[in-house]
């Protein structure tokens, strides 16, 4: 059996197809799906999600930035505020991004709490994409 998995940004569907797996980044730490899995509603973090479609044994990355997740009979629904797959990224675009957002964060240590917020989801932001893209972090 396999899992129908959908994931919808407010501007475009980024994946609509079948998979064997899917690891989600939940607010809680990472979940794992697998066809057959019970019935759950999860928050999402600003990271990468990775799916295995059943006709590649290889993994695809997809930057999410933050939402929900559904999983009942065997559909993951994946609603987010912007998702982007990791094909799609240019990696030294991504890299320059994720270094500055990590420079402007830890500039920011006596900055008010709300450029303190906006710099950890911009370093957030760019992270997920950078990791999405293949980069390391």
């Amino acid at each position: 059996m396999t899992l129908t998995v959908r994931v919808v940004a407010p501007d475009k569907t980024v994946w609509d197809a079948t998979a064997e797996e899917v690891i989600l980044p939940s607010t809680t730490g990472q979940v794992g799906i697998l066809s057959g899995h019970a019935p759950l509603l999860t928050a999402l973090d600003t990271a990468v999600m990775r799916v295995r479609p059943n006709q590649n044994r290889e993994w695809i990355a997809i930057a999410l930035m933050g939402g929900f997740a559904e999983v009942e009979n065997n559909e993951v629904t994946i609603l987010v505020n912007g998702a982007e797959r990791g094909d799609t990224i240019n990696l030294e675009t991504a890299r320059t991004a994720y270094t500055q957002a990590e420079a402007k964060l830890n500039q920011l240590a006596s900055a008010s709490r709300q450029e303190q917020i906006q710099a950890n989801q911009a370093y957030k932001r760019a992270r997920a994409r950078f990791q999405a893209a293949g980069g390391m972090v």
